[in-house]
């Protein structure tokens, strides 16, 4: 039986989305990998999951403060260095997600990577940021935003300090568009918090 998640040290719009990607995560995992983890908070709630966890951040601050926070834990580990690069085990995993990190890289080159890496049958989530690109993506953010303000004050929205930021290049629309393309069969939901998600199940057949 699993046992119950501990609460997290702090909330904000990327926190809102793990019990959604824990939700995710297939009975029997034995590998999951965090990709973008920045300071381990999702590597740590997925250790109570998996059977190991990996988690990559090209930050080395966001790095050593994370591997500070697992000290001490069975089966936590985490590498520092670009994702689109690094040495990864092909196949090697039953769970791969990312939280807000994708739009730093390449997106194709990203996706691809992930799916690569997914072993047959194996769960990608990725949880990430876009920009507003049409009249109806506004909508949806003056729409929302009283909501969201709300929600950040009474939650007391807040994270670590020297997390890095960039602008999302993609919209969207073009995010929907590629993410179908390299993922096919692909989940996609946009969310209140400006958020999207991407969740899918690497085929067990032949490609």
């Amino acid at each position: 039986m699993r046992r119950p998640e501990p609460p997290p040290p702090y909330w904000n719009t990327n926190v809102a989305r793990h019990p959604g990607i824990l939700r995710a995560v297939p009975e029997g995992c034995r590998d999951a990998l965090d990709v973008g983890c920045g300071d381990g908070l999702l590597v740590r709630r997925l250790a109570e999951r998996a059977e190991r966890v990996t988690g990559i951040d090209a930050s080395p601050a966001m790095i050593a403060r994370a591997r500070a926070l697992a000290a001490g834990r069975d089966g936590v580990g985490f590498v520092e260095g670009d994702f689109l690069r690094a040495d990864l085990p092909a196949a090697g995993y039953d769970f791969v997600c990312s939280v807000s990190a994708v739009h730093h890289m390449d997106f194709a080159a990203a996706l691809t990577r992930m799916r690569g890496l997914l072993r047959p049958g194996g769960t990608l989530v990725v949880v990430g940021l876009a920009r507003e690109a049409s009249p109806a993506d506004w909508a949806v953010v003056i729409a929302a935003a009283p909501l969201v303000r709300a929600v950040k004050v009474l939650r007391r929205a807040s994270g670590p300090a020297g997390m890095p930021e960039a602008a999302p290049p993609l919209s969207y629309g073009q995010v929907r568009a590629a993410a179908r393309r390299i993922l096919p069969g692909v989940r996609y939901r946009r969310h209140v918090l400006r958020r999207y998600s991407l969740t899918w199940v690497k085929p067990t057949g032949p490609s």
